[in-house]
């Protein structure tokens, strides 16, 4: 597993409508690596309203459809609930996926 790999997740949490969710791994390396038995993720919704926390996605990454990760909605997986891969984003899409989380978080966006 590895940062900014997608995954198609079964019944991720309780208010979510959806049978299935797509998440975005963000947690550092380090604690992916780790023995911890959860990673810090952001859903895919088929939404993208234009915030500068969100970061559109498509068929590029392995979706059906085009889309956008909301970097407002952390959420704590357990590592074992990631198993459907789907893809990886490029650099290009990590950088902007830091830079929408800097955002969101109230950061000072990364060099």
């Amino acid at each position: 597993m590895r940062r900014g790999e997608l995954y198609r997740v079964y019944k991720p949490s309780a208010p979510d409508p959806k049978r299935y969710r797509v998440f975005v791994v963000v947690s550092r390396q380090v604690l992916i690596d780790s023995r911890f038995s959860t990673v810090i993720c952001v859903p895919v919704y088929s939404s993208f309203d234009g915030l500068s926390t969100q970061v559109p996605v498509g068929t590029d990454q392995g979706l059906k459809h085009e889309s956008s990760i909301h970097c407002d909605e952390l959420i704590s997986l357990l590592k074992t609930s990631l198993t459907n891969f789907i893809g990886v984003l490029p650099p290009a899409k990590i950088d902007d996926l830091n830079q929408a989380l800097a955002i969101a978080l109230g950061m000072d966006s990364p060099a």
